[in-house]
């Protein structure tokens, strides 16, 4: 029965460990942050907050109700003497706006609105660079990890024997302490790059939502895609002044500014109150009725003040604009500059530079050992194989990592 019950317990434990890491793919990745990640959500919550700015941007002031009633009278001795031969007056006003105030602001309510969906969609920009520079960081870090873990452990096999022959007295102990160091160094290597495996887990786990540690999985096939063809500058620009929503959100500002000062120069002009009032015995005639009509008079506020700034911040939006605009031409020249230069030295590395290295490793320990080669030329190999293998895998993720730039700074997915 102990027997069962053990069984029972690893075949159901079993599919719950083996989701402790996930392996997913960048489409699957970009799926995950679209749904979960929170930034996202609560810039969704904003959006909704602004279009609700818009309703209230179109709605009638309330009416204004007056009621004035005796409290005492007098002549009769009575409180609240509003009967038939007492007093009361009701009045009632309405605010109408002239000028086409309200539409005004109804428009600026929605340039507030269009601009707060801009900055939704600047952010999942931002994000997904962040996303994806981790991704693929932490993609081509683990196969780094995994060949200095192959490295470790048979260096850890070549230490063990060299101890033994030590101990035999066949070697020296200097050869034995080289080779420990060696260990050491790689040991510490690993570590570091454990370090940087773990604060992009973080951030990948932050992006993502997830409770799961995450594996990237990436095929040769994606990475085929991020190739440079017939791309030139001036296309990226204006491909750039398109999509980029930090420059929308620019013009928006400038186009709110443009707004606001068609809306001061319409509260100069002053508002109109109608009303009706109903006096019962307080006029020249009883139950009197009347209507009135009232405005403030433009003689000091003519709202100078506000009509003056509104028209500096249009000239403010206009020159931030045009720095904008100056400025995402110069980064679309950087971010094309970075790939052409990654694609240099990418391409300035042989295909076989790393197949040949992997087949000279496999059989540099079994020299060491048959002592066909000395224990600085082995330590001096065993060094150069380690950076050229972490250099490799650096210079891949670099060189995705400026094509993913290129894709932020034009706001287009470009190679898909």
């Amino acid at each position: 029965m102990r027997y069962l019950v053990v069984t029972l317990f690893l075949l159901i434990a079993s599919p719950l460990l083996a989701q402790d890491t996930l392996r997913i793919n960048l489409r699957q990745a970009d799926s995950l942050f679209v749904q979960n990640n929170l930034l996202l959500l609560a810039e969704r919550y904003r959006i909704d907050a602004y279009r609700a700015y818009e309703l209230q941007a179109v709605l009638w002031e309330n009416p204004n109700l007056l009621i004035e009633a005796s409290s005492f009278n007098s002549v009769r001795s009575r409180v609240l003497d509003v009967g038939r031969q007492g007093q009361k007056i009701i009045s009632v006003q309405q605010l109408l706006y002239t000028a086409g105030k309200r539409n005004k602001r109804l428009a600026l309510a929605m340039e507030s609105t269009h601009m707060t969906e801009l900055e939704f969609h600047d952010l999942l920009r931002t994000l997904k660079f962040e996303l994806r520079e981790r991704f693929f960081e932490s993609y081509f870090l683990r196969n780094t990890v995994r060949r200095i873990d192959t490295q470790i452990a048979t260096l850890q096999t070549t230490v063990e024997a060299f101890e033994r022959e030590y101990n035999r007295n066949n070697i020296s102990l200097k050869e034995v302490l080289r080779l420990k160091a060696l260990l050491f160094q790689l040991n510490n290597d690993r570590a570091e790059m454990q370090y940087e495996l773990a604060d992009n887990q973080l951030q990948l786990r932050n992006l993502l939502q997830l409770d799961n540690l995450i594996e990237p999985a990436v095929d040769t096939v994606r990475l085929r895609r991020y190739q440079l063809t017939s791309i030139d500058a001036a296309n990226l620009y204006e491909k750039a002044t398109q999509s980029r929503a930090d420059l929308k959100i620019a013009q928006s500002l400038t186009r709110q500014s443009e707004l606001n000062y068609t809306l001061q120069k319409a509260l100069a002009v002053p508002d109109v109150r109608i009303g009706a009032t109903y006096d019962q015995a307080g006029s020249y005639i009883n139950n009197y009725l009347g209507l009135s009509v009232s405005a403030d008079l433009p003689v000091f506020n003519k709202n100078q003040g506000n009509i003056r700034a509104a028209r500096s911040q249009i000239r403010y939006q206009k020159v931030y604009e045009t720095a904008k605009q100056n400025s995402l031409r110069y980064e679309v020249d950087a971010a094309l500059q970075k790939v052409r230069e990654a694609e240099r030295v990418y391409g300035s590395v042989e295909n076989r530079f790393m197949q040949q290295f992997e087949l000279l490793n496999k059989g540099i320990y079994d020299n060491f050992q048959k002592r066909n080669i000395s224990l600085l030329e082995f330590i001096d190999f065993i060094e150069s194989y380690n950076e050229s293998i972490k250099e490799f895998n650096r210079l891949q993720a670099n060189r995705i990592r400026v094509y993913e730039e290129l894709n932020y700074v034009v706001g287009e997915e470009l190679f898909n």
